[in-house]
């Protein structure tokens, strides 16, 4: 095996390690938070609270024997990973449902609605950056545009584009998840900080390519400006943009829960919601746990990319 063959598996076992470490530890912090501020739980299940009769004592008792929440805390937490283990997260008790299936039946419109954002963001960033970097009227104009994208609560964000146009001019659906016109809405309130802050960082990068002494070469053999910025220059100033891919990831999963409140459409923020409101253990620790493996994957994707788009990093532990 090669050095750099080495050094490449010895990276890949570091971050499967870091990665399992950290998906252990939002669990363990779930378990542990869920059981020990969110009351009994066989009294949730139950739906009652405050004195009990005979009979529900009996009920009570009865569930605390079929989910085993009589087994002291650490045994409870043991078994709790073991359903990990085996891709077990346990039945909602609410729905009665496998929490699997509750994630998995409104997953769906949650990916389209991540993606779509993550696409029109990155698109718009592209845009203006290229647009305007090394154009000072329009970086100033654009920069500052860029800056209340990024400092205004989406929340706000959402219920402005929906007086406008949706109960104004009509042009969108109010709220519901009926085709890619109930999607525009909702795409731009989560586009629009992600791309005030890679246009940021794209034509920072960009601006700092074009002072290279490679820039003026590329013009003088007879390249346009417009194939200098795409073909040349963009490359270093997407390195940028890739390590602050995380950033943008975490964005779209707090987002997500809040755009779907405010827009009123199905997916898994609005069953995060629900569960919390409703306590429903096994269903928040899902979501939980969800998002978080979806993270540690994209996070780990991303700087594998980053080492191959960077030659520097190729052969170079971490």
């Amino acid at each position: 095996m090669t050095q750099q063959a080495m050094v490449t598996t010895r990276w890949w076992l570091r971050r499967a390690g870091l990665g399992v470490l950290v998906i252990w530890g939002a669990a363990t912090l779930s378990f542990l938070g869920l059981h020990l501020l969110s009351g009994d739980p066989a009294r949730i299940i139950a739906g009652g609270g405050g004195a009990v009769s005979g009979s529900s004592e009996q009920i009570l008792a009865r569930i605390n024997e079929q989910y085993g929440f009589h087994e002291p805390l650490i045994v409870q937490y043991g078994r709790f990973l073991g359903q990990l283990a085996r891709g077990d997260l346990g039945m909602s008790y609410q729905l009665n449902q496998r929490v699997t299936t509750v994630i998995v039946d409104q997953l769906g419109p949650t990916v389209a609605l991540a993606l779509g954002a993550a696409v029109l963001g990155f698109g718009l960033a592209l845009v203006l950056a290229v647009g305007t970097a090394g154009r000072p009227r329009a970086e100033s104009l654009f920069s500052t545009l860029e800056l209340l994208f990024v400092s205004t609560p989406s929340f706000w964000v959402g219920i402005l584009l929906l007086t406008v146009f949706s109960f104004r001019l009509g042009w969108f659906p109010v709220f519901g998840n009926e085709g890619v016109a109930s999607l525009v809405l909702p795409w731009l309130t989560l586009a629009l900080p992600i791309t005030g802050t890679l246009a940021l960082v794209m034509r920072d990068g960009l601006q700092r390519a074009l002072e290279q002494p490679f820039a003026t070469t590329v013009l003088a053999r007879g390249a346009t400006a417009t194939r200098l910025r795409l073909r040349h220059a963009l490359r270093h100033a997407l390195l940028p943009v890739l390590t602050l891919s995380g950033w943008t990831l975490g964005t779209l999963l707090g987002g997500v829960v809040v755009i779907e409140t405010v827009f009123a459409r199905a997916g898994i923020g609005q069953v995060a919601v629900t569960a919390v409101n409703g306590r429903d253990l096994p269903v928040v620790t899902g979501v939980v746990l969800v998002a978080t493996v979806v993270f540690v994957v994209i996070n780990t994707a991303l700087d594998a990319l980053t080492r191959v788009v960077d030659p520097r990093l190729r052969g170079v532990p971490e």
